[in-house]
């Protein structure tokens, strides 16, 4: 919510080639208890003074010589193009309101000024107008933090290929119809493995793989569940037995969507063998 303090200090310029109607509009304002109230009676000015000081409201008359209200408003546009205009209109013609709502003003005051509807109308327009401002710079905030959240994930992927590469013989991604799509280490040797162009897949048929250990594996898989240190073997050509052990976890966008697997692989047969 918006405070009446916040409302209070809020920016406004107020715009009219009748000084009269300035000092009346400015009394009002100050009476009300506003305390950064701007004017100027050239509309010439308005632009540039609107993006020097990014005010939170214009009170801009719509009759004045040279250079209208909506000529005013059509310049504005060129500031505040992917923004919320904040104009509120001074008018003695009704039927300038409808041309003035379609030209993107957001509410009108009519001539002569009614000062309890005035201080209505100028309240609820700067309450809008600070909440407008201030979900801009939430969605500023959070995109930042996004931008920021991505690039220490990028870094922590990396960190994480870079231990992996360290502690295993490999590392593997697959996508989530189960395709290799990134592999770093001698897999390439210890498994038989060929690239197809911009895939990677398994082509050794020369070996005999453990189809229960597999099984379990490809479940696992399937299931979309993280395994820790699952050791699975195969028969050779030259007849010896290879034991490998994975370690894998399921990878998830932002919106919980799988989008595939992640993880190492280590050749312990050796130590396998030791245990025999």
């Amino acid at each position: 919510m918006i405070s009446a303090e916040e409302i209070l200090n809020a920016s406004i310029l107020i715009v009219d080639d009748q000084p009269s109607n300035v000092l009346l509009l400015e009394q009002m304002l100050d009476d009300a208890g506003y305390t950064h109230v701007a004017s100027t009676t050239d509309p010439y000015k308005v632009c540039d003074l609107h993006e020097q000081n990014r005010y939170d409201l214009i009170l801009l008359d719509l009759q004045m010589p040279g250079m209208d209200g909506f000529q005013v408003m059509e310049e504005l546009k060129g500031i505040e193009s992917a923004s919320y205009l904040p104009v509120l209109v001074i008018t003695a013609q009704p039927g300038h309101k409808l041309r003035a709502l379609a030209a993107g003003a957001k509410d009108f005051i009519s001539k002569p000024f009614d000062l309890l509807e005035v201080q209505t109308r100028i309240r609820n327009m700067l309450e809008v107008r600070l909440l407008y401002k201030e979900l801009g710079n939430y969605n500023q905030l959070l995109e930042q933090t996004v931008i920021e959240r991505t690039a220490e994930l990028r870094i922590s992927e990396e960190r994480f290929r870079r231990l992996t590469e360290l502690s295993s013989d490999w590392y593997w991604e697959q996508d989530r119809h189960g395709e290799f799509v990134k592999i770093y280490g001698p897999v390439f040797e210890m498994l038989g493995i060929r690239v197809d162009g911009s895939s990677v897949k398994i082509d050794d048929p020369g070996v005999v793989w453990d189809e229960e250990e597999r099984a379990v594996l490809e479940a696992n898989l399937a299931a979309r569940k993280p395994f820790l240190d699952f050791v699975y073997s195969r028969n050779k050509i030259d007849g010896t037995r290879q034991y490998l052990m994975v370690s894998g976890e399921p990878m998830f966008d932002l919106s919980g969507r799988f989008i595939g697997y992640r993880g190492i692989g280590k050749d312990v047969t050796d130590s396998m063998g030791s245990q025999k």
